[in-house]
């Protein structure tokens, strides 16, 4: 299987979401336990061994602020 590594530029996620909900694999949540300078929740991986690569996220981005690399 196709594995894959994903960031996120979380100074400029505005933590709208739609990454959450477009991962087929159900690996990205908000971050709840932090605010980043514009006072969202940015958004991460929570079980990056688990990525695909797919890059449904990246592509879902308003922002442009994730990318993703496969192996």
């Amino acid at each position: 299987m196709v594995k894959g590594k994903v960031t996120f530029d979380e100074k400029y996620c505005k933590g709208c979401g739609l990454c959450v909900q477009v991962c087929p694999v159900k690996i990205i949540s908000l971050d709840l336990s932090k605010t980043n300078d514009k006072g969202y929740n940015p958004a991460h991986v929570i079980e990056t061994d688990k990525c695909i690569g797919c890059a449904n996220c990246a592509t879902m981005c308003p922002d442009c602020v994730i990318t993703v690399e496969r192996d």
